[in-house]
């Protein structure tokens, strides 16, 4: 740290040279250039390499992406769906995906990021006993696992009713646990932004039809693979059955993700994990399904295929066999994990140079302020070395002297 002598009072100019000059000795000490390292002090280890950066490019375009792989069965591409993607949900590399970014209607599917956003906040053994006005905004025709006003229920009881009867009147009740209906909406808005999320808008945390209501294949892959990394999360995705409430009173409920039940005809995929099935009349029917085989885990969403019916489960199926045939054997096409933030420029110390030097000026004193925005040679680095020297050794003799310091 360089010592300022103070003598008499300094000007605002000369703070901020001498802010300047600190912040430059700083550059100057933290990063020596080669050769001026100080002797007999250890290298700092490099720091480990990121992890690869896919360009959003190809997920941005329309239409099947994929990079073939010899070997590899050629991606599907006689799917009905408006929009899917298929990636490996332990390091979110996407192998293929169409229309990856166009913004549907989630439906239920949209639970998965009122999960995430709301699990955190509730303890499972919280009991509550449930009002009228916590029902009274239930849309019309909407899924329901039969909350009741005036009973008693448990955080965890209401959650086995969101995952597997994917009803909405649990999601209101845990809304208001959770704060109010609009203050859920703000956080889950923060929470898909916070993932990289950023074709998700949130009107209604259940996933209810609304005006602007909005997501993507990418955007729910997205919610699946970060809720399969919360324990609580994939223990609720991943049962097939219960009671609800749990208790002496209770009736059994079934999970309505049918790969996982393989229930009304459509066959149970092996080792499916879960995650979240929706649909409304705006929508279509809209998936998030993963599945686990020796020491791959699959993740694909699937919204709005043409077919009806359950033919986003045999859609699904499709991907994910396909899926696990190329996971670890194609080139990925994009990542589900979140883009770096691109690191601002230093405006204070852009500020401070340009307080020295002011632009179209040349003087001696210019080399300060290249060193202040990191642009500078190894000349420049020794005439800051020699200029923090010559302080110090000045600092040394005031100090000898009794002046007043300020560090």
């Amino acid at each position: 740290m360089v010592t300022r002598y103070l003598s008499r009072p300094l000007g605002r100019a000369t703070v901020l040279r001498a802010a300047a000059l600190a912040a430059g000795a700083s550059v100057c000490l933290s990063a020596p250039a080669a050769g001026l390292s100080a002797p007999g002090v250890a290298a700092e280890p490099a720091p480990p390499k990121p992890l690869p950066a896919y360009s959003s490019s190809l997920l941005d375009r329309p239409g099947v992406q994929v990079r073939p792989a010899v070997g590899v069965p050629l991606a599907p591409r006689d799917l009905t769906a408006r929009s899917w993607l298929v990636s490996d949900a332990r390091t979110g590399e996407v192998l293929a995906a169409h229309n990856a970014h166009r913004r549907l209607r989630p439906a239920s599917t949209l639970k998965s990021l009122f999960a995430l956003t709301a699990l955190p906040r509730l303890h499972p053994d919280t009991p509550h006993t449930v009002t009228d006005r916590e029902l009274r905004k239930v849309g019309g025709g909407s899924s329901l696992v039969g909350v009741d006003a005036g009973r008693r229920y448990r955080v965890a009881d209401l959650w086995r009713g969101v995952f597997l009867s994917s009803g909405n009147d649990a999601v209101h009740v845990l809304a208001e646990m959770n704060g109010g209906w609009r203050h859920t909406v703000r956080q889950m808005q923060a929470k898909a932004r916070e993932l990289g999320a950023r074709d998700t808008q949130v009107v209604s945390p259940d996933g209810y039809d609304a005006p602007g209501q909005v997501s993507s294949a990418f955007d729910l892959a997205v919610f699946g693979r970060a809720g399969l990394a919360d324990p609580q999360f994939a223990r609720y995705c991943s049962t097939v059955r219960a009671r609800f409430p749990h208790g002496d009173w209770s009736y059994p409920i079934q999970n309505t993700n049918r790969l996982l039940t393989g229930a009304d005809g459509v066959a149970p995929y092996p080792g499916l994990i879960g995650v979240k099935n929706g649909y409304t009349s705006g929508a279509g029917h809209t998936l998030i399904a993963a599945a686990h085989r020796g020491t791959r885990t699959v993740l694909v969403t699937v919204m709005d295929p043409g077919g009806g019916g359950f033919s986003v489960y045999e859609e699904a199926r499709t991907l994910l066999d396909w899926g696990f045939s190329a996971v670890g054997r194609v080139q990925p096409v994009g990542s589900l994990l979140p883009a770096r933030p691109r690191k601002a420029p230093d405006r204070d110390l852009r500020s401070a140079a340009a307080a020295i030097v002011p632009p179209g000026r040349s003087n001696d004193s210019s080399s300060l302020a290249l060193v202040l925005v990191g642009v500078g040679s190894a000349a420049v680095l020794a005439g800051c070395l020699v200029l923090v020297r010559r302080r110090a050794a000045t600092v040394a003799r005031r100090r000898a002297a009794g002046g007043e310091f300020i560090r």
